[in-house]
């Protein structure tokens, strides 16, 4: 017993020591290889969750595009529908008003016709600075008139068309061609190329056709 002393009490730790430091060892590996596994997972896991986002985000984006581009049609076609509203009503207000003073002008048509009738009347030197008034006012009547829309008819020497023309009479001509409006008895107006007044007129025929017309009417009496 008094062999085992210090010295092989010292050996003994020794061995105990380095036995020791293997397992230590083994213990700290397993340790870091269970901690770069969970490592290992998690970033699979965030891999996976962010992956899931984008998708997500994607199509929330795909959809919130669709519903822009379908607000901006439907914009465009309000838009569009407005416009169109507002130009007729433009249209009609126009139409109104056109409405209104074309009813106006034909009541001054017979002030229109006095007018001249007044001045074709009063050659008479003595009447001449009335003459001249009368005139002058008469400028200023047609000038208004004409500025809102008002266009005399243009018949006399033209064909006759019973659209802007009143025929009253009918005169034998040799000099003009058949239905040539020879005279006018009274003016005829437009306002904005519709026709208030038709020109009342007197218009031509040949007495070669009057001729043939009562040749023909002849012979049908006769059978």
């Amino acid at each position: 017993m008094s062999g085992f002393g210090a010295t092989d009490s010292k050996q003994m730790d020794e061995r105990e020591h380095e036995s020791r430091e293997p397992r230590e060892g083994v213990i700290e590996f397993n340790s870091r290889s269970r901690t770069g596994q969970e490592g290992a997972d998690l970033g699979a896991g965030a891999h996976s969750t962010e992956g899931a986002d984008v998708a997500s985000l994607t199509e929330r984006l795909a959809r919130l595009q669709t519903e822009k581009d379908e607000l901006m049609q439907t914009l465009v076609r309000r838009q569009a529908d407005f416009e169109n509203y507002r130009k007729r009503v433009e249209r009609e207000r126009q139409e109104d008003r056109r409405h209104g003073i074309g009813r106006l002008i034909e009541d001054l048509l017979p002030v229109l016709d006095a007018f001249e009738r007044a001045l074709k009347a009063h050659d008479d030197p003595a009447y001449e600075e009335y003459r001249k008034g009368l005139d002058l006012i008469y400028r200023q009547l047609w000038d208004t008139l004409a500025r809102h829309g008002l266009e005399r008819i243009v018949a006399s020497g033209k064909p006759f068309d019973p659209y802007y023309h009143q025929a009253i009479e009918r005169v034998e001509s040799a000099e003009h061609p058949e239905g040539t409006i020879l005279d006018v008895l009274q003016d005829g107006f437009l306002f904005h190329g519709r026709v208030v007044r038709p020109s009342v007129v007197r218009v031509s025929f040949s007495a070669s056709q009057s001729d043939g017309g009562k040749s023909s009417v002849a012979q049908r009496n006769s059978k």
